[in-house]
């Protein structure tokens, strides 16, 4: 079989995936190996990753993830992909309080912040139980597809949620530098358990839309830290956010325009960015973007419950081909599917593949790369 960066435009989702309706159990703070003592919790978190990875592989995916049954169920519906990493490094209160930014919020906004809220840094920056090796470990383990790990939110977007109270952190950017030690470690122990697609999630990409332009190097450069010594195939998708379906307004205004350019000479191999939840607009810019990027692409909104059919998929997929190389290209969902129902994202991951072999065949008379 060949290996995904050999197939044509081969296909994967970013990182979430609705939890089966039997798997209830929470983490609610602790580490995955005290948890895991309970042997049930143990047998139940297996079996649903093993479930989550079977939908992907029936589904004909070529890259699967282990649909991050790791995130509790918490605000947002996806709100552990703050709280998971809050939880556990060092430093950080354990209760939700009211987002930082809340008060200078408007319209859309105002919900998506209410939601997310925000955690209080009150001491050090301190190294905590996150088991990303481990955690990847289990997946890879239960499937012969390759599984990549999805390793986020990440420290320029955590650095800007956070209250800063007394303590040796004084700002976003004292805590950024700590927070990017702490996952840089933790991407180093998943390339030496080996892992060989890493995708990293951090909307802080945006953060200068709300701080001013002179943030776009603090980004890059954090994005950097995080990524030193890592050699493995490395990706960074920043959506356009997804909360119960909403859309963010201030944060992401003027779209992937405003701030692709100013990171054209990040230590990335892999771009992978929202386009379905726009109808693909905007997607001229896409041939400006350095060559030595591999492009995701999002074709699959996650923020509605239609299930696209494989013609529409195609024609999205098409669309970007105007403008990139399909040997360069990753098809992709925009953003993690944990707030779907599961029907309707086995739905959309099967259109994903259909629509996929489309293209396949117009391009090379078959449905394989």
């Amino acid at each position: 079989m060949a290996q995904w960066n050999e197939t044509l435009l081969p296909t994967t989702m970013v990182g979430s995936y609705p939890r089966p309706r039997w798997f209830r159990h929470q983490l609610h703070g602790r580490d995955v190996l005290d948890a895991f003592k309970d042997f049930e919790h143990h047998e139940a978190y297996v079996d649903a990753t093993r479930t989550v990875l079977r939908d992907q592989e029936m589904a004909g995916l070529d890259i699967a993830t282990d649909g991050q049954m790791w995130f509790d169920d918490t605000h947002m519906g996806i709100g552990s992909f703050f709280w998971y990493w809050f939880e556990r490094i060092g430093g950080f209160d354990k209760a939700m309080v009211a987002h930082r930014m809340l008060d200078r919020a408007e319209g859309r906004d105002v919900f998506v912040m209410e939601e997310a809220g925000s955690a209080q840094v009150t001491g050090p920056i301190e190294p905590g139980p996150l088991h990303m090796d481990y955690l990847w470990d289990i997946a890879q383990k239960s499937t012969s597809t390759p599984v990549k790990a999805g390793v986020g939110a990440g420290p320029a977007q955590l650095s800007g949620l956070v209250h800063f109270v007394d303590g040796p952190v004084k700002n976003r950017f004292q805590l950024a530098e700590g927070l990017a030690q702490v996952f840089n470690a933790e991407m180093l122990a998943l390339q030496d358990a080996g892992c060989s697609y890493i995708q990293y999630e951090d909307l802080g990409a945006w953060t200068p839309n709300l701080t001013g332009a002179e943030d776009f190097p603090w980004v890059r450069d954090t994005v950097n830290r995080v990524m030193e010594g890592v050699h493995v195939h490395k990706a960074w998708h920043f959506c356009l956010g997804n909360a119960w379906g909403n859309r963010l307004d201030a944060l992401v205004r003027d779209g992937y325009g405003s701030v692709l350019p100013h990171y054209y000479d990040v230590d990335v191999d892999e771009l992978v960015l929202d386009f379905a939840c726009r109808e693909m607009a905007d997607a001229a810019l896409l041939a400006d973007v350095p060559e030595r990027f591999r492009l995701g692409i999002g074709v699959i909104d996650v923020r509605n419950l239609e299930i696209e059919q494989p013609a529409q998929v195609a024609t999205r997929i098409r669309t970007i081909l105007e403008h990139v190389a399909p040997e360069r290209v990753t098809l992709t969902t925009d953003c993690g599917m944990k707030q779907l129902p599961r029907p309707v994202a086995v739905g959309k991951l099967r259109s994903l593949v259909a629509g996929a072999a489309i293209v396949r065949r117009e391009l090379t008379g078959t449905d394989q790369g």
